[in-house]
C-alpha cells in the first residue's frame, strides 16, 4: 500500500478516460467537467504539498518516482482542463442557440423568394454597419 502522504491515488486517473472518448457537446457539460477538474487539480496540489510538509517534518528525502507520478497526473489534469476550455469556447452559447431558433422560426413563415429577399436585406444591413 502506498504511503499516505500522497493519498495513494497518484496514478488513479492518468490515461483512464481519453478526452476523445468523452467529448462534451454542450457548454454546460464542459462547465461541469471544468469544475470537476479544478477540484481534482486543487486536491492534487494539496496532496503534493502535504507530502512535502510530511517529508520536511521527518527530515526525509523525496521519493522521486512518487513525486514524478504526482506531477505527471497534475500536468495531465491541467492539460485536460485546457482542452475542455478550448472545446467550450468553440461550442455555441445560449445566444447562438437563440439566434438559430429565431432564424428557423422566421424561415418557416417565408417561401424561398421571400426568404431570399429577407437574406438580401440582412446582408445589405450587415454590409452597411461594418
Amino acid at each position: 500500500m502506498p504511503p499516505p502522504e500522497l493519498g495513494g491515488g497518484i496514478a488513479r486517473t492518468i490515461g483512464t478516460t481519453p478526452m476523445t472518448e468523452t467529448m462534451m457537446t454542450t457548454r454546460e457539460a464542459c462547465q461541469k467537467r471544468l469544475i470537476g477538474l479544478r477540484d481534482e487539480i486543487a486536491e492534487l496540489k494539496a496532496e503534493i504539498a502535504t507530502a512535502d510538509m510530511n517529508r520536511q517534518a521527518r527530515r526525509g528525502r523525496v521519493d522521486p518516482a512518487r513525486f514524478v507520478r504526482a506531477r505527471a497526473e497534475l500536468r495531465h489534469k491541467q492539460a485536460e482542463a485546457a482542452e475542455v476550455a478550448v472545446l467550450m469556447s468553440r461550442l455555441p452559447g445560449r445566444k447562438d442557440a437563440l439566434k438559430d431558433t429565431l432564424i428557423a422560426m422566421f424561415r418557416e413563415g417565408h417561401d424561398d423568394a421571400a426568404w431570399a429577399t429577407v437574406m438580401d436585406e440582412a446582408h445589405r444591413r450587415l454590409g452597411g454597419a461594418a
